[in-house]
């Protein structure tokens, strides 16, 4: 990429923004924080995945899905299934009366291992069904709701009702999927020990960096004309379509793409907290990472990886103290944003802080400008001179 290309893909502000997120991320926060409150943070940010890809669908495109718990869950129940499996051989499950399979299938007098779990002992299998297997659900939903013009509000519900649907069916297939305790019990990832403090360090940091590849990605898509595109569609997708493009394809893609981008926090949520449940899939959870997305601004990436670390945040130190009392003020918050903040922390930021820091930078970029030039540019000017 050239660097007006570069330049056009991170403008100076925005830069700045990525900047110092990279920095609380990776410098203040694991030098401040013990790993217990590290780890917290890490889970926090696989849930900045779902927030970030509701960007580019629900801000970007006008496509609001309640039902992205399910795209979560889906990653999070694969990298759960590789681990299980490798935490399950003969030799650990010995005293089971089928060794060599999940002790919840034993549980359910299971006498093999299904043929629906024999592909996941494979790693490299597992990381590609992480992309391809939401990927494709999505985009069956997709398909099947934006081919036929399906959308807003009808389609917040059939996503919503999809949610409710895959908790039943985990719930009740317990002797395939753990049923309402979900899958747990994981220790190794190739022999290594994933509970371990290093281990959770390093699962941090790798959790930090997938999510910058996933900002950069949706920073590239936000940039691009496809981008321009979802904002005419969602404005007036009438014009659009009128213009001579298939507006359904595009709304597919970009919400294959936010559903990629979910499950990848779901399988980092497996890794970094050791277990994967329904109580992740449901309606619930799903209309919780709205939120986050909501609040952190459903305009800006950056906004919503800040918005699921304060709710989450907050919905820790609230619950600790009043733990009945928590979805009342997650419904109060969602009011609040809708009713007095509608772009969210982001919308905050650019109508009180932004004015504020302009002439600062302004000013900068003055001295900037206006700096002698030093005399080897000189010398270089004179070798150039055509007198």
């Amino acid at each position: 990429m050239s660097y007006q290309g570069l330049r056009s893909l991170l403008p100076k502000n925005e830069l700045w923004g990525f900047v110092i997120l990279a920095l609380l991320l990776v410098v203040v926060l694991p030098l401040s924080m013990d790993i217990f409150r590290l780890n917290l943070v890490g889970k926090y940010l696989t849930y900045a995945f779902v927030a970030v890809g509701l960007v580019l669908c629900w801000g970007y495109g006008g496509i609001l899905s309640l039902g992205q718990g399910v795209f979560f869950g889906l990653g999070g129940y694969i990298m759960a299934m590789f681990l299980k499996l490798e935490a399950s051989d003969p030799e650990s499950t010995k005293i089971q009366s089928t060794p060599g399979i999940p002790d919840f299938m034993d549980w359910n007098q299971i006498t093999e291992l299904p043929f629906f779990w024999e592909p996941f002992y494979s790693f490299t299998f597992t990381l590609l069904a992480i992309i391809v297997i939401p990927s494709i659900f999505a985009y069956i939903i997709g398909a099947a709701m934006f081919k036929r013009r399906v959308g807003g509000v009808y389609f917040a519900i059939i996503t919503q009702a999809i949610a409710a649907i895959l908790t039943i069916l985990i719930i009740g297939q317990q002797g395939y999927t753990g049923g309402v305790n979900g899958i747990t019990d994981l220790r190794t990832l190739h022999g290594w020990d994933i509970r371990t403090d290093s281990a959770k360090y390093v699962f941090y940091f790798l959790c930090v960096f997938m999510l910058f590849v996933c900002l950069f990605i949706a920073q590239f898509i936000r940039k691009s004309k496809l981008g321009r595109l979802l904002v005419a569609m969602r404005d007036k997708e009438d014009r659009v379509r009128f213009s001579g493009y298939d507006v359904a394809n595009f709304k597919i893609f970009v919400f294959c793409i936010g559903a990629i981008f979910a499950a990848i926090g779901g399988a980092m949520f497996t890794l970094q907290v050791g277990f994967m449940s329904p109580t992740l899939v449901g309606i619930v959870p799903s209309i919780e990472m709205v939120i986050f997305c909501a609040v952190g601004g459903r305009l800006s990436i950056i906004g919503a990886v800040y918005g699921a670390l304060l709710v989450n945040w907050a919905k820790t130190s609230f619950s600790e103290s009043f733990p009945e009392l928590w979805l009342f003020a997650m419904g109060g918050l969602f009011i609040a944003v809708v009713m007095a903040f509608p772009n969210g922390l982001a919308g905050l930021y650019n109508t009180y802080v932004a004015p504020r820091l302009k002439p600062l930078w302004q000013k900068i970029s003055t001295k900037k400008s206006t700096s002698p030039t030093p005399a080897s540019n000189l010398n270089e000017g004179a070798l150039h001179d055509p007198q």
